[in-house]
């Protein structure tokens, strides 16, 4: 048996006919001409205005940041389960970030516990979207408009979720995405900012542009000092074919964690990304978290998946545990990683594939 992937992306005929197409033909005039298709065919799949291609999520957040004119001396809240991409733009800013604990069912952050975190200093509130898992959006936006503070949506792993009717990402002052070649949708590096505030939109714009405004009629005249964060034209390419082929990724997004589902619960021993009764999870990462009373350890798990041949991915780690971050009291964040783990979930998986990592968290739960 060949080992499981925990993810890769789909690649077919479409995306290697466009990248070729964009590295014979596009260059010169035609340079930008797959980066805004993409950038059109995203906003028109959000349901937003505007959006932005760029080269990572990272950058994407950062832009976003400094556009707001969030710096030092200023908070920003956000969930203690998170990668460290959407944290460190805070810092770039010169901000600091404030971390909170999260809710048990959903893994993202406590609205409740952000809204207690809430000081004069506090500009903004990052609802990341965990592994598809949907934040509380209704509360946070109640809660950023009570305080006037910005919220902001992290849907790097978020693509197909939706809440209420609006997509994850298309609800915040801006949301952010990433194409990692690990998310449903890839360029292989790159990511996107979305907005449907005009001029937040104009500013990113031109900070994404080495702060050179399009109104500016002057040659190579920057407006201000702005970044380098822009998408290739070659890896804009790729994502015009995934865009195209949206419906059908995050369609076998979603049938993967429904077969774990079938296959693994109701059991009252662990617990899987939920699927709200008004909304979709766009399932980029299934997840099992151990009851505590089952003994079951994140480390036991990864090698039991190890000795499986099947690869497994660590649920996040606080990041208040890192030392050049503040400690938190965040209970719910610490103990959940030290019981969960991501599963495979690439879109070729086979039902055998599926089937083999049942098995492993089958013995994992009955010794």
């Amino acid at each position: 048996m060949s080992r499981v992937a925990y993810t890769r992306p789909s690649i077919t005929d479409l995306e290697v006919e466009y990248a070729t197409d964009a590295a014979r033909n596009g260059w010169g005039a035609q340079c930008y001409d797959y980066i805004h298709r993409l950038e059109a065919g995203f906003a028109a799949h959000l349901g937003v205005p505007h959006a932005i291609a760029t080269s990572s999520c990272t950058g994407a957040m950062h832009m976003g940041l400094a556009a707001l004119g969030i710096g030092p001396g200023d908070e920003v809240i956000l969930a203690d389960t998170n990668w460290i991409a959407t944290a460190a733009p805070v810092v770039h800013v010169g901000a600091t970030p404030v971390f909170v604990d999260i809710l048990a069912d959903s893994w993202c952050i406590d609205p409740a516990k952000a809204e207690a975190a809430i000081t004069p200093a506090t500009k903004a509130i990052i609802a990341t979207h965990l592994y598809g898992n949907l934040c509380e959006m209704q509360a946070l936006l109640a809660i950023g408009a009570r305080h006037g503070v910005a919220v902001i949506e992290d849907a790097a792993e978020a693509l197909g979720s939706e809440y209420r009717g609006h997509r994850a990402g298309a609800m915040g002052r801006f949301g952010t995405f990433s194409f990692h070649g690990t998310k449903t949708m890839t360029t292989g590096e790159g990511g996107m900012f979305v907005t449907s505030d005009p001029q937040l939109y104009e500013t990113v714009l031109t900070l994404s542009n080495h702060g050179r405004s399009r109104a500016q009629t002057r040659q190579f005249w920057p407006d201000m000092v702005g970044f380098k964060y822009k998408m290739s034209n070659i890896q804009a390419a790729i994502g015009c074919a995934q865009i195209e082929r949206i419906a059908e990724l995050t369609a076998r997004k979603r049938a993967i964690l429904a077969a774990y589902r079938a296959a693994l619960l109701p059991d009252d021993r662990i617990a899987m990304n939920p699927e709200p009764a008004d909304g979709v999870n766009g399932a980029w990462m299934p997840t099992v978290v151990f009851a505590e009373s089952t003994g079951v350890t994140q480390e036991a798990a990864i090698a039991a998946f190890q000795a499986a041949d099947i690869d497994a991915r660590v649920f996040f780690s606080p990041l208040s545990d890192l030392e050049f971050f503040a400690d938190a009291q965040t209970p719910l964040a610490h103990a959940t990683a030290r019981r969960a783990i991501n599963l495979p979930s690439y879109h070729d998986m086979t039902e055998a594939d599926i089937g083999r990592v049942c098995d492993v968290i089958g013995q994992l739960l009955n010794g």
